[in-house]
Formats: C-alpha cells, structure tokens, sequence
C-alpha cells in the first residue's frame, strides 16, 4: 500500500511581505511621522535643486537695478535684492550649493573618520593612542572656528570650505566608529574568523566594517544638517561662495543691511536654512529610533 505524497512546496509569500533588517527598518521609519515629514522636506530641496535650471523663473545672475528690493509680487515672488535679482531663483539656485556642501562634506568626512576610526580601534596599541590624540587636538578647538581658520589658510571659495566642514567632522566620525570597533573586535564570530585563518583586512571588510555602518549613516544625516549650518556661517562671514553664487548663508550677509527696508531679502534664505536643517534633523531622528538597537522596546 502506498504512503500519500506530502507537498513540501513552501507557501508563496506576497513581496510586501518578505522580511528583512532593512525592509523591517523601512517599515518601521514609515510608521513615524515626523521622520517621514522630514523625508518629504528632503525630498523637496532635492527637486528644487535638480529642476532649477528647468523652473527658475530667471538667471541668478540676472540684474533688474530699476526693480531693486521690490516687495514679494506675482512677477517676483520672494520679492527682488537690493541688485533687482529674483530672490526666488536665487533661493532654487542655493539649494543646490547648500546641499552639495552638505552631502560631500558629510562624504568625506565619513570616509576619512571611518578609515582612522577603524585603525585606532582594530589594531589598538600606538595607531590608537596616535589617531586619539589627532582626533583631541582637532576637538579641542570650536568647529567654527577650525573652519574658519582653515578657510583663511587655504583662502576663501566654496570648495575650500567644503574641505574645512569636511576637515573638522572628521573627529565625529572617527571617535564613533572607534567605539564600535572595539566592541566588535571582542565578539565570538570575530575570534571564529581568526581562528580559521582569516586575514586582517578580510576580517575588517566582511564584519567589522558592515556591521559599523548603522551608526554612521544615522550620524551622517544629522551630519548634513551641521554641515549645511557650518556651511551658511562661513558664507555669512564671506569665507564660503563667492558672489556671484547665490548661497543662503551669503545671501543673509549681503541682506542684513536692509532687514527693516526689505525683510524679505533675509527671511526667505533664513527660512530655508531652517527647514533644510529641520528636515535632516528630524529624519537623522527617526532613522536612529529604527536603527539603534537601545531605542527599541
């Protein structure tokens, strides 16, 4: 007598459905709505900064002199600066400066606070106790400050702040990715890779370096927010872009003349300085509610 045949098959399981660490943290970021609103803010900047050359209404560079510091109209809809150029351009136009700082500057710091992070905290010893006291001396000065006095060395442009932002953060990126270095290095799977003869360097690019990035990326989007602010103040203080580029930060220093006569050449710029910022805060806190293991119940 024959035994009935027993289906094995798995269960087809929907797309939606399938688990996973970064699809279970997706699920979990969309679920909290204020990390979302400031996805969308992000979002925003980022199609205005893309699409500027496509929607501007004008040239940044464009100069109206007979319609200097005209009120906010449906010709000049952010109003015009004190040399008739249309605030509104003007403010598409520097949000691709103020976020090309940010997301490069957060870049290369990043990459340069990873790689000395990782050789402080993996191979110990005098690498350790050399990348630290380089990492205290730059903490040991104000971050604007450092920047400052970088810019003014190297001599002020964009791209030389850039370097300046990227330069000071170094030290953040760096202590974190130290810390957690020396937590991993300790764990079983780590001993398991050495005893079974794995290399260094195989060791740190397969385990130690992916398992490090949860707190980079939820650093670095809070990064990009400091980078941008660091980025406007040297701006302000005409260490940053030069005219004619139509940074925020600039654009507030160029502006501050005629707050009372023309208060719409400062709060349009300050404004979006302040939703730029708010934006990464608010998501850089929802992706560490996701992604941090302390934060979960």
């Amino acid at each position: 007598m024959g035994q009935a045949s027993i289906n094995v098959t798995p269960p087809h399981v929907p797309a939606d459905k399938v688990s996973g660490p970064w699809r279970d943290a997706w699920k979990a970021f969309r679920k909290n709505k204020t990390a979302m609103l400031g996805l969308c803010i992000i979002v925003f900047f980022v199609l205005i900064a893309l699409l500027a050359p496509l929607i501007a209404p004008y040239g940044f560079k464009e100069q109206e002199l007979v319609n200097r510091l005209k009120a906010p109209s449906a010709g000049h809809w952010f109003g015009t600066d004190d040399l008739g150029r249309d605030m509104f351009t003007r403010i598409m136009y520097g949000a691709r400066i103020s976020l090309w700082v940010g997301f490069f500057a957060v870049i290369g710091s990043i990459i340069a606070g990873t790689f000395l992070g990782i050789l402080a905290g993996f191979y110990g010893k005098w690498m350790d106790m050399l990348i630290s006291r380089l990492f205290d001396i730059l903490l040991a000065f104000p971050s604007i400050l450092l920047a400052i006095a970088i810019v003014a060395i190297l001599g002020p442009s964009l791209q030389n702040a850039l370097y300046a932002i990227a330069i000071v953060n170094i030290p953040t990126y760096g202590r974190l990715v130290r810390a957690k270095v020396l937590s991993l290095k300790s764990e079983e799977y780590i001993t398991a890779a050495r005893a079974i003869g794995m290399t260094n360097t195989r060791i740190l690019l397969t385990h130690i370096l992916p398992n490090s990035l949860t707190p980079i990326i939820v650093q670095g989007t809070l990064g990009i927010a400091t980078a941008i602010i660091e980025a406007a103040a040297l701006g302000f203080l005409g260490l940053g872009a030069q005219p004619p580029d139509p940074e925020w930060g600039k654009m507030l220093s160029d502006s501050r003349q005629f707050i009372q006569k023309a208060p719409w050449t400062v709060v349009f710029p300050g404004l979006s300085i302040m939703l730029t910022v708010l934006g990464f805060n608010l998501m850089g806190d929802g992706l560490r509610d996701v992604l941090d293991p302390r934060m979960k119940n």
